[in-house]
C-alpha cells in the first residue's frame, strides 16, 4: 500500500543546501532529491529532507517540473529556501494472526 504526504520544508542560513536534483520533465522523469548531505541543512531539520521526495514548489512557486526552472530557484534564494515535497510513503501490511496462532498454539 502507498501513501502520499507533503511536506514544507524551510532550510535557512544560505547555500549550501545540502541536497542535489535528479529527473525532470526534460528527462521524462519527476524532479526528486538524489542526494541529502549527511549534517546538511536538508538533514538536519526537525522533518529532514529523503532521498526519493519530489519537489513540487520552491519557494511558493509551483513548478513545471523541468530542473533547469528548480535550479534558478534555489540559486536565488538568498537566506531561505522553502521546498515543497511530495513524499511516498511505502506501506507494508503484515499478517501476524498466523504468527499470533502459533504462539498460542505452543
Amino acid at each position: 500500500v502507498d501513501t502520499v504526504e507533503q511536506q514544507v520544508a524551510r532550510l535557512q542560513g544560505g547555500a549550501p543546501w545540502g541536497f542535489t536534483l535528479q529527473g525532470g520533465l526534460e528527462h521524462g522523469e519527476p524532479l526528486i532529491i538524489s542526494k541529502v548531505e549527511e549534517g546538511g541543512k536538508a538533514d538536519c531539520l526537525e522533518r529532514p529532507l529523503l532521498v526519493g521526495d519530489e519537489i513540487i514548489v520552491i519557494n511558493e512557486v509551483e513548478l513545471t517540473g523541468y530542473r533547469q526552472e528548480a535550479i534558478a530557484l534555489v540559486k536565488g534564494s538568498y537566506k531561505t529556501l522553502q521546498l515543497t515535497v511530495r513524499r511516498y510513503r511505502h506501506c507494508v501490511c503484515v499478517c501476524v494472526s498466523m504468527f499470533v496462532t502459533l504462539l498460542l498454539s505452543v
